[in-house]
């Protein structure tokens, strides 16, 4: 199978560049053209100019599925203008772009995995999400449904669109836990505000297991990429820092998050609350190896010990 990667250097990414690569797929990578290319299996492409290098693509040929990855990271630094706009550029050009491209290849693309995260729905306090739920209407909200108006053209020559709207991936190597750790090794960590606040968390293992699912099972529309038992932060605090035979005492104020963070990056990604279920990948039969908190936590540990 040929699968092209767009966002392949990045966290989630490179793990799944590797994961295709190790089960035998061909890889094609969408790549800046200043970048070093590596191997023939390269498309050089500039969303923000929207060109793409015609040549790459008669070289490569046709693709058997196309994971779009590509995106600025959400809470990598505060939030202004200039950022939010590069939020929604790096995002909406690179799918844009994309999408005018697949559609103008000759050989039609049976499937295409578009990113999107569970930051759709909106801080919905207590509510239980899953993929029927509507969308919310703030900032992150809308750039995420954006971001998944922008894939749609593509269902019309008959290609099967998921949206992978991802929760908080978990590892060793990125994303919030990385971050965490030294904290919570320290005896420094806690909640975050009251704690009262719903964590979606998905282990990177399962997150790249469930997009190699998707893929071979042809699935459509918005996929939750999550495990199945959401939690509170406090009690996700009190796991993690049980993992390391820690105390969770350290609790951070809201103001103070707000004060580095931005008010704004605070309560819509920080300390939103977001209870969501992956309801589409459980009626698919897919099977967690993380099904929770804990079994992705003592992976994590165990991975950082070794």
């Amino acid at each position: 199978m040929r699968v092209g990667v767009t966002g392949s250097t990045g966290f989630i990414g490179s793990a799944l560049v590797e994961a295709l690569t190790e089960r035998g797929d061909e890889v094609v990578r969408f790549i800046r053209p200043e970048s070093a290319a590596t191997s023939d299996s390269v498309i050089r492409w500039d969303p923000r100019r929207q060109i793409v290098d015609d040549r790459d693509l008669a070289r490569v040929g046709g693709f058997d599925a196309v994971v779009n990855l590509a995106g600025a990271g959400i809470a990598d630094r505060r939030w202004n203008s200039a950022r939010k706009a590069e939020l929604q550029r790096s995002r909406l050009d690179a799918t844009t772009l994309l999408i005018s491209t697949l559609r103008s290849m000759s050989s039609s693309t049976p499937q295409l995995l578009s990113g999107s995260a569970i930051g759709v729905y909106g801080s919905r306090s207590d509510e239980v999400l899953d993929e029927s739920s509507t969308s919310g209407q703030d900032f992150l909200a809308q750039l995420c449904t954006k971001w998944e108006d922008a894939s749609a053209p593509l269902r019309n020559q008959g290609t099967a669109v998921a949206n992978l709207r991802t929760g908080i991936v978990m590892s060793r190597l990125g994303g919030a836990l990385k971050r965490q750790l030294p904290l919570f090794r320290l005896g420094l960590g806690g909640p975050l505000g009251n704690g009262r606040q719903w964590l979606s968390p998905i282990s990177l293992r399962d997150e790249i297991r469930a997009i190699l699912w998707i893929i071979d099972h042809q699935m459509s529309g918005p996929v939750n990429l999550v495990c199945p038992t959401p939690l509170t932060n406090a009690e996700f605090a009190r796991r993690l820092a049980q993992a390391l035979h820690r105390l969770a005492i350290v609790r951070t104020p809201a103001a103070a998050l707000k004060v580095v963070l931005g008010a704004q990056l605070t309560s819509e990604a920080i300390l939103a609350s977001q209870r969501v279920l992956p309801s589409a990948l459980l009626e698919s039969g897919f099977v967690f190896d993380d099904p929770d908190a804990t079994s992705i936590i003592n992976e994590v540990v165990r991975l950082r010990t070794n």
